[in-house]
């Protein structure tokens, strides 16, 4: 049997207070689908400029124990 064919199943034999309970969660998962979908789509080819929207702004006053960080962990480049 398929996956389809299981759920069907499996949903023909749901109690009648459960349906409505089923219903709305296949729609979240389609939803949740969507909007994933959708981000994954969206950073594809995306700029620099546009990946700013997802960026937040620097809050703290570690900036240069982070920069610090970066250097110290970096690995050399080869070439």
């Amino acid at each position: 049997m398929t996956t389809k064919e299981l759920l069907i199943q499996e949903i023909e034999t749901l109690p009648p207070e459960l349906l409505k309970e089923a219903l709305n969660f296949i729609r979240e998962i389609k939803t949740s689908h969507t909007a994933r979908q959708s981000s994954k789509n969206k950073l594809r080819g995306s700029t620099a400029e546009d990946l700013l929207e997802f960026a937040g702004t620097w809050e703290g006053d570690d900036i240069r124990e982070c920069l610090q960080l970066v250097h110290d962990t970096r690995m050399p480049l080869e070439f």
